[in-house]
Formats: C-alpha cells, structure tokens, sequence
C-alpha cells in the first residue's frame, strides 16, 4: 500500500476535525503544524457555551438568504481558523502551517475556491502562521505563503471581499 504524502496526511486529519463542524451551511477543520508536531486543532462552531446552529436547527445567516463571503459578524459561529489559533500559545504558531479543509454541509463536496475570510487572515498573520495549505480535492491543494500573499497584498484595500 503506497504511504500517504505528509501534506495530505495533514489535510486528513484536519479533515477529519471539520466534522466536529456545526455549521448548516458549511464546515471547516484547521489544524496547526510546527516541526512535524500537531499543536492545536479548530472547528466551525458556536462560542463555548452557545447553542450551535445545529443545535437550534437554523442558520439565520441562510435565513437572511445573505452570500458566502459577507456578514460574518451575523454568523454565530467562530471559524476553524480562528478555534485553532485561540488553542495554540503564539510561540507554537511562529513559523508554523495551518492545514485547512472545508466542505459544503448540503452536498459534502469540498469548498470550492476555499480561504480563509478576512478576519481569519489577519489572525493568521498576528499568529506569525508561516503557510496556509487549502484542500481542494482529496488529493490536491493551495499553498499559500502568508507573508507574499495575504501581507504584502492587503485584501482590506481593496472592493475584494469574503473567501
């Protein structure tokens, strides 16, 4: 049986974080990696102690009928991105790749043309993230080099918005 590639490896275990997901709409796993030593994990879910929107049985950002990509302060929860940086200590982040996957609750396809959302962006680079690798397929990714693509170009500049 041929060994799993180690980023992939990688993406498969954040994989399998994002089904701790409770989002309606679409669920992501993030988990943090430094010399080879997974040091934290993040999911898609309500602040401890809320309700999720699982648990209650809407989304009112789909109640709302508002786009991917818009009006987050309106979504209850917080983002994989934002969970795993919350459970690492800031000396374990620097220099360190956050693996990211997401998947769409309705189908189960993969994010297409997934990111990280703006907020999830600054804190990535405040947590001195070095690479952001996005599943695209089971077997394909995204490289992102955090300082070249989303320091030296400022999405907060621009009409872009959303992931």
């Amino acid at each position: 049986m041929p060994r799993r590639d180690k980023i992939n490896y990688y993406l498969d275990i954040a994989e399998t974080v994002s089904k701790r997901g409770t989002c309606l709409r679409r669920n992501f796993g993030a988990i943090i990696v430094k010399n080879d030593e997974i040091v934290s994990t993040g999911y898609t879910g309500a602040p401890r102690g809320r309700k999720n929107c699982s648990d209650l049985g809407f989304c009112r950002r789909m109640q709302l009928n508002i786009p991917r990509g818009e009006r987050y302060e309106i979504c209850r929860s917080v983002h994989a991105e934002a969970n795993a940086i919350i459970s690492a200590a800031r000396k374990d982040s620097l220099g360190a790749t956050l693996y990211l996957v997401g998947y769409e609750v309705d189908t189960g396809e993969y994010v297409k043309n997934a990111s990280s959302c703006a907020m999830c962006k600054r804190l990535v680079i405040n947590a001195g993230i070095k690479n952001v690798i996005i599943r695209n397929t089971r077997d394909e990714y995204t490289v992102v080099d955090v300082d070249a693509e989303w320091v030296a170009v400022d999405d907060s500049l621009s009409d872009q918005s959303g992931y």
